[in-house]
């Protein structure tokens, strides 16, 4: 049934294209906010692993931030 749609065996190109904007999309985010609670930037890789994306969130909210310590935060 699916023989004569060119998609059906195959992921489309564009498919791959979106992912890789989707990733950028959300990955640039989460390294900056990773930078800027004095955590390393890499960290925000981890919000494209399912689960260990909400890890990640909860471990921002709720550990201290490096920054905080160094005096360079809020006033």
């Amino acid at each position: 049934m699916m023989g004569d749609n060119m998609f059906g065996n195959t992921m489309w190109a564009g498919h791959w294209l979106w992912m890789l904007v989707l990733a950028i999309v959300v990955v640039i985010p989460a390294w900056r906010i990773c930078q800027r609670t004095g955590y390393p930037g890499w960290m925000g890789v981890l919000i494209l692993i399912p689960v260990v994306n909400l890890f990640l969130l909860y471990f921002i909210a709720f550990s201290d931030w490096r920054i905080d310590k160094d005096g360079e935060g809020r006033s």
